[in-house]
């Protein structure tokens, strides 16, 4: 039991690893949130944070998307804003290396986005397990 403990602590901070110091600590205030919204959190989970990704919703202007809907399904490429028309940069930090390093443009595309997709503002574990997968992309 304790090597399974372990392990899943060592995946955990490898996930978290890719996230500079300030993102870091943003993860530690979602993560006390969650604990807060959901007594049975344990920790962010990329699977998790790719289905909400993927997910098609009843979002803005009434319209079914997804977070795929206007970054695209290789978020290693630009895609274009299904709103605005906008060309959006890459999402993968791996491809473009200053996404996820701003906490406060961080908060405040989760924020946008989970209402355009979903109507409401995720959750601290929604935007944990959405980051989670993000940096691994």
């Amino acid at each position: 039991m304790k090597k399974i403990f372990l392990a899943l602590l060592a995946a955990a901070a490898l996930n978290a690893g890719g996230f500079n110091a300030a993102m870091q600590e943003f993860l530690a205030e979602l993560k006390t949130q969650a604990k807060a919204e959901n007594a049975n959190f344990k920790e962010f989970d990329a699977a998790r944070g790719e289905r909400i990704f993927k997910t098609k919703s009843v979002g803005k202007n009434d319209q079914t998307i997804s977070c795929q809907s206007c970054h695209g399904t290789d978020l290693t490429k630009e895609a274009t804003n299904v709103f605005t028309n906008k060309i959006l940069a890459p999402l993968s930090p791996k491809a473009n290396p200053e996404r996820l390093t701003d906490v406060r443009e961080v908060k405040k595309w989760l924020k946008r986005n989970f209402k355009d997709v979903y109507l409401r503002e995720g959750t601290a574990q929604e935007k944990g397990d959405v980051l989670y997968f993000l940096i691994n992309q």
